[in-house]
């Protein structure tokens, strides 16, 4: 095969980046290190897997080829070499060497078949049409807190649900709960996948290069898929059933109060600089118009404060919470006031927002004596 190309370096470097975290993934396949090249008379294509997620961009070229032709390439060694080029790079296709010249840059790599490469995902089927910048919103909001590698497999991922009322988006490392609907999306029939963290991670880098943009989502046999003007990004399922969590949320019984969210914050991150890595929980007090705050790390101090509580009617309530995991959550809520719902020394913390686009829920399980 013969031929070449030319590429503007911004436009390729941009697919490249996002190629990465994919192409340096080690797996049982060499070949997966491998970004594939599809070389057609006006489009370029590329595609990497590790087997668990795959990117599919396209861009415009110039070309001389009547025909396409495909190769596979170093995603990590192509990424470098143009990472370091300017403006147009004309690439040539000779036998099993491709040249690469760009200003005063003249280089030869070698390339491989692509029959090596794994077969791809193909027909997918689009089930709705998503604003990006939305959906990286709601992704925000609850992806922080998916574990790395948590001894629960289905921990490790963000439940998507959609049924003929909502969309709905689910975290928990088992300590907190994040949740976030909409009704802006449904579909006559539910749907419900479990997407890994790295597909959540990948997808948010994807979305916030592409905002503005509308976002498809569909199905691929067993994997979801979610396209863009230039992508096609490809995910397996966790196949785990997530937890049963709306147990958890029934706020029956749980007295509603209200908190100005920045001073509070102020508080919990200050217990946080007592904590020393350790897993020591903080007292919290509820009632008489204020929570106090209680911390005593016996390696390295002790804090006491009060922070004002607003709009409480119940008893005063003792409860013990690890106070990262308040704090972890709170940074989600965009507003000034955070309300929540509290019940006794046994039951969750909620935390709630709703406006016209999402409801949000962050709860917090409270810390045991045993877990102490």
């Amino acid at each position: 095969m013969e031929g070449k190309f030319v590429v503007t370096q911004k436009e390729l470097l941009s697919l490249l980046v996002a190629m990465q975290p994919i192409c340096s993934k080690r797996t049982t396949l060499d070949v997966t290190e491998s970004i594939l090249f599809e070389v057609a008379p006006r489009e370029l294509t590329l595609r990497a897997t590790d087997m668990e997620i795959s990117l599919q961009s396209t861009m415009a070229i110039e070309s001389d080829f009547e025909e396409n032709i495909s190769f596979l390439i170093s995603g990590k060694r192509i990424f470098e070499l143009v990472k370091e080029m300017n403006e147009e790079i004309e690439f040539k296709i000779d036998g099993k060497q491709l040249r690469l010249k760009s200003g005063a840059v003249d280089l030869d790599l070698n390339i491989k078949e692509s029959e090596e490469f794994p077969p791809f995902p193909e027909r997918i089927e689009n089930l709705m049409e998503l604003d990006s910048q939305f959906l990286l919103q709601v992704l925000t909001k609850v992806a922080f807190l998916i574990p790395q590698n948590n001894a629960n497999p289905a921990l490790n991922g963000m439940l998507l649900e959609i049924d003929d009322t909502k969309m709905t988006l689910v975290t928990t490392d088992g300590h907190s709960l994040a949740r976030i609907k909409t009704t802006k999306y449904t579909l006559p029939e539910e749907k419900k996948w479990l997407l890994p963290k790295r597909a959540v991670l990948e997808l948010k880098k994807l979305l916030e290069t592409h905002e503005g943009q509308t976002t498809f989502l569909g199905i691929c046999g067993s994997q979801l898929v979610f396209s863009g003007k230039n992508f096609n990004f490809f995910s397996r399922l966790i196949a785990e059933p997530f937890p049963q969590y709306s147990p958890v949320l029934n706020k029956d019984g749980f007295v509603p109060a209200k908190i100005i969210k920045t001073p509070f914050m102020k508080t919990l991150k200050r217990t946080g600089c007592l904590l020393a890595g350790q897993f020591v929980s903080t007292n919290f007090e509820f009632g008489d118009g204020q929570i106090k705050v209680s911390l005593h790390n016996k390696e390295v101090g002790k804090l006491e404060e009060a922070v004002p509580l607003h709009e409480y009617s119940g008893d005063a309530i003792k409860s013990k919470f690890y106070s990262p995991y308040l704090l972890n959550g709170l940074q989600a809520f965009p507003d000034k006031n955070v309300e929540f719902f509290i019940k006794n020394s046994s039951k969750p913390i909620i935390f709630e927002a709703e406006d016209e686009q999402y409801h949000l829920t962050y709860l917090v399980m409270p810390v045991s004596l045993s877990q102490n």
